[in-house]
């Protein structure tokens, strides 16, 4: 059952990867690699209830926090006119 689950997320990964590669503005690209982050959240939730891991779980939480953070900085970062 999480086999499709898992193709679909991969192709949403390759949608988000086009957006970073061809995004006209930093920002687009931003959002492209903070989409990306979040699929890989979601692979991994779904990884740790196919295979009845917790750590798997664990991982996609620090994961998430982590991403959201960077995620701030950046923000932050564009907002001073840096980029």
């Amino acid at each position: 059952m999480w086999v499709p689950a898992a193709i679909f997320l991969g192709v949403c990964v390759i949608v988000a990867l086009v957006r970073v590669f061809l995004g006209p503005t930093t920002p687009d690209r931003i959002v492209g690699l903070d989409t990306i982050n979040t699929i890989v959240v979601m692979i991994m939730v779904i990884l740790g209830i196919a295979f009845k891991e917790v750590i798997l779980i664990d991982v996609a939480i620090v994961y998430a926090l982590l991403s959201f953070v960077t995620t701030l900085f950046i923000a932050k970062y564009i907002e001073k006119g840096k980029f």
